[in-house]
């Protein structure tokens, strides 16, 4: 597996596949490709379909229209390219308009881009174990920590990198709670997360914990679908998960920045085994890749926080990627806003149940983190296009821009 750094992601919304990658794989042409006199994009399958609610265009324009030569886009929802359902090909133009060079790219997931021809990620593989079961079997065997595996493979400068992940979670999160008004886009969408916040607050015990958790994932999820700056955890669909979970845990219950640090590398560790041996891209399994994922991550990092074993906190992640098994990537309009933004919330307090669950456990259970995530993987591939990411079936059925006016 490769590093952490390239699951958590600073940058900014509403997609990690649709905006994010897009962007890198711009810049990527445009630096090996200065001297050209334009520059077509063609955009295929599912980045075609929802590319415009997602900003792909945005995106991409904003990198080369920077050269001030033409630039054209091409939409292609119709056509699904063999590698992954998020294809891009990148054509410069010579002089006389014709093309002169042209790359296929990927935009596979989380921010990140895979294709041929240009070195894309430059990060090696740093983990010699692959799988949560040979990980925990590691972890009870050495008595380590899942953390202190991570800061093995890493090195102590991760704990460095995930302060800043941090900083930039919790940013995110007062950002979204001191922000009022309507979302961008033709839903009208109005944000919820500060309204939420001052809810909970009215409420005792459990009732204001759980409308704290709604109102820091909703916080986060806002930000995201207005193009504010976020964490990839572990993409921007569903990067207000993890940092709902954590800070209303730092807040409530005093944890030490240092705890909180272990947590997100105990989620990290979780959401990279999904990662390498399935998928994180809702346009390739659908939201169980996204929003499941988050939730078993965030799941995780609790059940850290709390103590748990290596079992426990297997069991607490499997868990929450379970209960998210089939879920469908269906965006109304294709923005990341209905059913994106509310199911962040809801899988944030999933994410503390399956915590509690998996701590009145000894962490023994039959269905294991890797048999699920190969399921994910089986269960994802086998959801028509029309439920990932298309924007056309499922919830998104006959919502179009035209429709919401």
């Amino acid at each position: 597996m490769k590093s952490i750094r390239e699951l958590y992601r600073i940058g900014t919304g509403p997609s990690s596949s649709h905006t994010m990658g897009p962007r890198k794989a711009a810049e990527l042409f445009l630096k090996n490709h200065r001297h050209a006199s334009g520059y077509e994009v063609t955009l295929y399958g599912s980045l075609a379909a929802t590319g415009k609610g997602h900003m792909t265009d945005v995106a991409i324009l904003d990198v080369l229209e920077k050269t001030e030569l033409p630039v054209k886009i091409i939409w292609k929802p119709d056509v699904f390219l063999p590698y992954h359902p998020n294809g891009m090909k990148f054509t410069s133009l010579n002089d006389a308009g014709l093309p002169s060079d042209e790359w296929t790219v990927y935009s596979v997931g989380g921010g990140a881009i895979e294709g041929e021809g240009i070195a894309m990620e430059t990060n090696a593989e740093i983990y010699n174990r692959n799988t949560m079961t040979d990980i925990m079997e590691y972890c009870e065997r050495s008595g380590r920590c899942y953390w202190e595996y991570v800061e093995q493979c890493e090195g102590e400068g991760i704990n460095e990198y995930l302060s800043v992940v941090w900083k930039a979670m919790r940013e995110a999160v007062e950002r979204g709670l001191a922000t009022d008004g309507r979302l961008p886009g033709p839903l009208n969408l109005r944000r919820k997360a500060s309204s939420y916040y001052v809810r909970a607050e009215g409420y005792r015990d459990n009732l204001r914990s759980r409308g704290l958790v709604f109102s820091y994932a909703l916080a986060v999820s806002e930000e995201n679908a207005s193009g504010g700056v976020i964490v990839t955890a572990p993409t921007c669909g569903s990067c207000g998960v993890v940092p709902g979970v954590l800070y209303h845990l730092w807040k409530s219950r005093g944890f030490q920045e240092i705890q909180i640090l272990h947590a997100l590398a105990t989620a990290g560790l979780v959401g990279n085994v999904v990662k390498h041996n399935a998928s994180i891209s809702g346009a390739d399994v659908g939201c169980q890749g996204e929003v499941g994922v988050a939730c078993a991550m965030a799941a995780a990092a609790a059940c850290q926080l709390f103590g748990g074993s290596p079992a426990q906190i297997e069991y607490a992640a499997e868990m929450g990627l379970e209960h998210h098994l089939g879920m469908t990537c269906d965006p109304v309009c294709g923005l990341v806003q209905i059913p994106c933004i509310e199911r962040n919330a809801y899988a944030a307090a999933r994410a503390l149940d399956a915590n509690i669950y998996s701590t009145f456990s000894d962490g023994r259970h039959r269905v294991s983190f890797d048999k699920l995530v190969r399921v994910m993987k089986e269960t994802g591939h086998d959801i028509p296009s029309l439920y990932k990411e298309t924007g056309a079936g499922g919830l998104a059925k006959d919502y179009d821009e035209k429709s919401m006016e």
